[in-house]
């Protein structure tokens, strides 16, 4: 495990105080604008346009914009800090805050001068949203089946298909469509558009209902005849599919620190309740059963915050392509871990642990998400196994 501190003699665990400044900055706003609201929230799917403007303004959103464009430029461990500490909060209004991160990531990735100044600025200067969108009801996992097409009629494109669980679609701004403009090249036929929202034939079909993250939008949009103009296409035709994987490598570590957060607040819950609870006239914490599961947690926690610290690090420090096996570890590995704590903070709970009164409840449902979205859990091992039996070249 490598950090921020790291120098050519050895290694450093230690955050500067810049770090730990910000990673104080975003307990505080979890700790004061979300909690209090995140059970109401998560019970109505309430949209968190207040929370959202109070996290713009303390400038917690948009963080990896460079600074020519007018952002903080941060890196991308100084993200997973902010990422933590928001979801510990509440990961539905985490994500929310967060995701724009991986809206802007293609442009930040693919995009040229001119798109960059076009599409990045508003970003700082309004609690805007984007969002991505890859996703289709026939194609997750299996980039390659996307069915919505991209047309070329001389200087635009015309787009037609449909788009589905997309973060913050509901509400954004513009999204980035990656479409198939050659369906014969499969993945290799995948290019990028960004497209406003507002654009004639662009329609969200629905607001959908999820089990978990509820005051996140995730919306399903249709395309229909939707016409972008060619410079809003990201990259050359075909680069879609890259600038996917470049943005997906990018966000992943961030998405792992959310989980990291859902995990340390169940873990909290529970360490805390089996203190109070008395069974056999001893508190449960006092009990091998109880002690020994809070003990593999707090562990566990530690281990997927160590690996999502390194992984952020690497691409920090230009590994690029090279650390796409260690943001599927951390992605891999704080996702199972968050839903392990979680579900065993419920039991920790008992009964309790099953009632919407008590917070575990909700990190339980909260907890899932994080082992389908980015990249599920299994497609995380497929891509952890083909680096480890089939190694990159330097």
């Amino acid at each position: 495990m490598i950090t921020e501190g790291a120098t050519a003699t050895g290694l450093s665990f230690e955050l500067t105080d810049e770090q730990r400044a910000l990673r104080a900055l975003a307990h505080e706003f979890a700790e004061k604008e979300i909690r209090p609201k995140a059970a109401e929230y998560d019970e109505h799917q309430t949209h968190p346009a207040d929370v959202l403007a109070k996290a713009h303004e303390l400038g917690l959103m948009n963080v990896h914009v460079p600074t020519e464009y007018g952002g903080p430029e941060l890196g991308l461990l100084e993200g997973t800090l902010i990422g933590e500490e928001i979801c510990w909060g509440c990961s539905g209004m985490g994500t929310a805050i967060a995701v724009n991160g991986l809206g802007a990531g293609p442009v930040i990735v693919a995009g040229t001068e001119e798109q960059k100044r076009r599409w990045l600025p508003p970003l700082l200067e309004e609690p805007i949203l984007c969002s991505f969108g890859l996703t289709e009801p026939d194609a997750g996992s299996d980039v390659a089946r996307i069915k919505t097409t991209a047309i070329r009629k001389v200087d635009e494109y015309v787009l037609n298909g449909s788009k589905t669980f997309i973060t913050n679609a509901g509400h954004a701004e513009w999204t980035v469509v990656f479409a198939k403009t050659d369906p014969s090249q499969g993945h290799r036929g995948i290019s990028a558009f960004i497209v406003p929202m507002a654009t004639p034939g662009v329609t969200v079909e629905k607001h959908l209902d999820k089990m978990g993250q509820r005051s996140t939008d995730t919306s399903a949009f249709s395309l229909t005849d939707v016409v972008v103009p060619s410079e809003n296409r990201l990259g050359e035709e075909g680069d879609g599919f890259k600038i996917a994987m470049q943005t997906l490598d990018s966000t992943r570590p961030g998405t792992a620190s959310g989980a990291v957060g859902v995990a340390q607040a169940a873990f909290e819950y529970a360490r805390d309740y089996a203190k109070e609870r008395v069974t056999f006239d001893q508190p449960i914490a006092m009990h091998q059963g109880i002690n020994f599961l809070i003990a593999d947690m707090a562990t566990k926690i530690e281990a997927a915050r160590l690996l999502t610290w390194q992984a952020a690090w690497m691409l920090d420090n230009g590994w690029g392509r090279k650390a796409t096996l260690y943001s599927s570890m951390a992605k891999r590995f704080a996702a199972d871990t968050a839903m392990e704590v979680t579900t065993d903070a419920v039991q920790i709970f008992g009964g309790y642990g099953y009632i919407k009164e008590y917070p575990v409840e909700k990190l339980m449902r909260d907890a899932k998400l994080y082992q389908i979205y980015e990249g599920t859990s299994q497609i995380q091992r497929l891509v952890i196994a083909r680096d480890v039996l089939i190694p990159r070249g330097d």
